[in-house]
């Protein structure tokens, strides 16, 4: 990983993980339901949406404390995701982040209802946050729901789940994951960039940016799963063949997929050159997407 990129995630960790449990640690929340919420979100990750909001700013000189709530936000709601997608109606995982998964802790019923409180509460802490204003928040939430909901993850995941067991093309498929994946990092972008009164140029090419990464993000999950351990991963290797599900692996074989990333890897550092920032924290992002090893 970049020296800067880890440093920055390093300071920012802290901070964020902060304001993300007490967001929920304060409120009166029924005891077993907190616990259920926090389990999933103490389980940490990589929290790579919520920092790429606060690379964002951070690439355009603004404060990073401005960032938080919708950061948390977002978090939430990426955590709600994965509780639900572990269930036994859909991925049926028991294994996430290297810890049993909600429902195996506290029961189908509860990780169900845990996943709704974090999406609900999403919602709640950006309109609730002073440092907003009504038509930023306006904007945020609006953003944060199509993102989240059917014309994006939500839809994205019906989609891959009615793709399992069927040969899709190339261009079905990165509409599969531009929804599933990218729309939240999408809104890590679009967020931060509302968030630091970045003007439409930029904002077109950061647009450009996130659409690139939020593809690359999936092309390389596929290649992990065929390539890395379950402990490596912190989740089951290999469902995806299990499941017979739509992978770039699947379609265009591992070598086709890498390939594939590498060239959503320049598309996205081509849209940074046509930003007027610094912008080596967002290349150092899209090269840690790419690369990673989990």
């Amino acid at each position: 990983m970049d020296t800067s990129l880890q440093a920055f995630l390093q300071s920012q960790s802290s901070p964020l993980n902060a304001h993300l449990m007490e967001s929920i640690q304060t409120q009166e929340i029924t005891p077993t339901l907190k616990d259920a919420m926090m389990y999933s979100l103490e389980a940490g990750g990589k929290r790579v949406r919520p920092m790429l909001l606060l690379a964002v700013l951070e690439e355009f000189k603004q404060p990073l404390e401005r960032g938080y709530d919708a950061a948390c936000a977002l978090e939430y709601i990426h955590t709600y995701s994965l509780i639900h997608d572990d269930l036994p109606a859909m991925d049926n995982d028991d294994l996430r982040r290297g810890k049993p998964t909600n429902h195996i802790v506290f029961g189908e019923a509860t990780a169900i209802l845990a996943g709704d409180a974090l999406l609900t509460e999403a919602f709640a802490l950006i309109s609730q946050s002073p440092h907003y204003t009504p038509v930023q928040k306006v904007e945020l939430i609006q953003l944060l729901s199509r993102a989240a909901g059917a014309p994006g993850m939500v839809g994205g995941q019906l989609m891959d789940i009615e793709a399992e067991g069927k040969t899709v093309d190339l261009l079905h498929l990165q509409k599969i994951h531009a929804l599933k994946t990218g729309a939240l990092l999408k809104f890590s972008i679009d967020a931060g960039a509302l968030l630091a009164n970045a003007d439409e140029r930029d904002r077109v090419a950061l647009c450009t940016y996130a659409e690139a990464i939020g593809v690359l993000f999936q092309i390389q999950d596929d290649i992990l799963d065929v390539e890395a351990s379950s402990e490596e991963l912190g989740k089951t290797a290999g469902k995806d063949q299990v499941q017979e599900k739509s992978t770039y692996p699947a379609l265009l074989t591992v070598h086709g997929a890498k390939h594939e990333r590498d060239r959503y890897f320049r598309l996205a550092l081509d849209a940074l050159r046509q930003i007027g920032k610094d912008k080596g924290l967002l290349e150092a992002f899209a090269n840690y997407i790419a690369y990673r090893g989990n």
